[in-house]
């Protein structure tokens, strides 16, 4: 039974500010490749935004892959399964490429990848199976937010959800593993979403896509044409390519002409945002019941011999992935997890891949690239680009004289460290530090 093609749509409303990026997707065309065992990989026990997960193994056991060896009782975590099989070696402290030390699981490879005895594909028929699943999956927001999906998709009863939005924004420069998870794995993304839109009963399916992805919407419009979409609930979206169009506030108003309040969440105004690669797992997931142990990263940069996208084991040292990229071709000046508008610096190269990290990028030295910090002008451009309507003047005001109170009063804590405002400064400003800085001020000041 052919059903109707479904709709084609633009953006609803256009939000405020952003900016224009260089979107340098050096690897766009260049297919995943599988990396080979790494030797051990070490698996944090914080993973995810929430609480951190307590070993479940203890040094001398045996593990496979996709066994769970970190778990908690509260709501709001996701259990850790091992991505390698072969023998605990070391479970103590480790410390995470931002510095923090949790606790974490080392594991030593026997080589084999002999999949845990235990995996079978879950009995999902309504939300309480689905949500159940999900959590036992491991599944946090691999678009980098690292919040566990469970809860998203735990939506309480007295909240009106009728859309669900799917992001294929991807608008970090440099990243390409959502537009290569689009490109490989389109059928998994619409699985994916038949299955939350069926047991979630979403009234409609938004699947947003940038405008320079042409090649994206192609293919998933004809997988969607072809597929039994009865009601024709689900709709393709393109958005302008503006930074940062993939943040989920910005893809709300958007994609439904919604303004999701300061201090809501897209839920509160019937929404929920899905990363297209998190809702392409949902649907192996329900297929193979293996929980999430790999991921793809971008691995790019001037100082990267043979840029790649890869799929990793997570709990890979970061070293062995940068020299299955062919090493260093010079020495890095930087190396960032994450996109350079809002990735982390890291100092080194001794640390694992977690759930959350989707890029590893290093560049040489470029001392053209680095504006030099000077006074500010008052230009005013920070705040034409701000997609929050702050003031980041003010807010590195009240930051360099601590004044929570006044922080609080200019709602400091919605701005998302997009990093439009130091982007667009001309003065080199470090706007988004001081945003940092001013949000640990008012932790201190509540006792948080």
């Amino acid at each position: 039974m052919s059903k109707k093609t479904p709709g084609v749509l633009t953006a609803v409303r256009l939000g405020r500010g952003g900016v224009k990026v260089t979107h340098n997707k050096n690897t766009a065309e260049m297919p995943i490749e599988r990396m080979p065992v790494p030797q051990r990989v070490i698996l944090p026990m914080q993973q995810h935004i929430g609480a951190p997960c307590t070993p479940t193994v203890k040094v001398g056991d045996t593990v496979a892959v996709g066994q769970k060896i970190g778990d908690s009782d509260k709501f709001i975590c996701a259990p850790i399964h091992s991505s390698i099989s072969g023998t605990v070696v070391a479970v103590g402290d480790v410390k995470l490429a931002n510095g923090i030390i949790v606790k974490g699981v080392t594991i030593e490879s026997d080589g084999e990848m002999r999949l845990y005895e235990g995996i079978k594909p879950p009995v999902v028929t309504n939300k309480a199976e689905l949500c159940a699943a999900v959590r036992e999956s491991g599944l946090v927001g691999l678009g980098g937010a690292g919040f566990p999906t469970h809860v998203k998709l735990n939506i309480p009863e007295d909240k009106d959800i009728d859309t669900l939005i799917i992001n294929a924004a991807e608008c970090e420069p440099y990243i390409t593993v959502d537009y290569r998870e689009c490109i490989e794995n389109a059928e998994n993304i619409l699985k994916g979403v038949e299955i939350l839109k069926n047991i979630l009963g979403f009234k409609q399916v938004i699947i947003a896509i940038e405008d320079n992805k042409p090649k994206v919407f192609k293919i998933m419009k004809e997988i969607a044409d072809r597929d039994n979409d009865k009601d024709d609930a689900i709709k393709l979206m393109t958005l302008r390519s503006r930074y940062p169009q993939g943040a989920e506030k910005m893809m709300v108003l958007s994609a439904t002409g919604r303004k999701v309040p300061p201090g809501k969440l897209p839920s509160d105004v019937g929404c929920v945002v899905m990363n297209v690669t998190s809702t392409a797992f949902i649907a192996r997931y329900l297929e193979t019941g293996k929980p999430l142990v790999s991921r793809s990263i971008t691995v790019d940069g001037s100082a990267i011999a043979e840029p790649k996208n890869i799929r990793v084991p997570i709990g890979t040292n970061i070293q062995d992935i940068i020299d299955f990229c062919g090493g260093f071709k010079s020495e890095p000046r930087k190396i960032i997890f994450g996109g350079p508008m809002m990735g982390l610096a890291i100092c080194g190269t001794e640390a694992p891949i977690c759930k959350q990290n989707n890029a590893i990028l290093a560049f040489e030295e470029r001392k053209d690239l680095i504006k030099k910090e000077r006074a500010c002008i008052r230009c005013g451009r920070c705040v034409d680009v701000c997609p929050m309507s702050l003031t980041p003047t003010l807010i590195e005001r009240y930051s360099r004289v601590k004044d929570a109170q006044k922080l609080k009063s200019i709602n400091v804590n919605t701005c998302m460290e997009c990093g439009s405002c130091a982007y667009a400064c001309p003065s080199g400003r470090p706007l988004v530090q001081y945003i940092r800085l001013a949000k640990q001020v008012i932790r201190e000041e509540s006792g948080k």
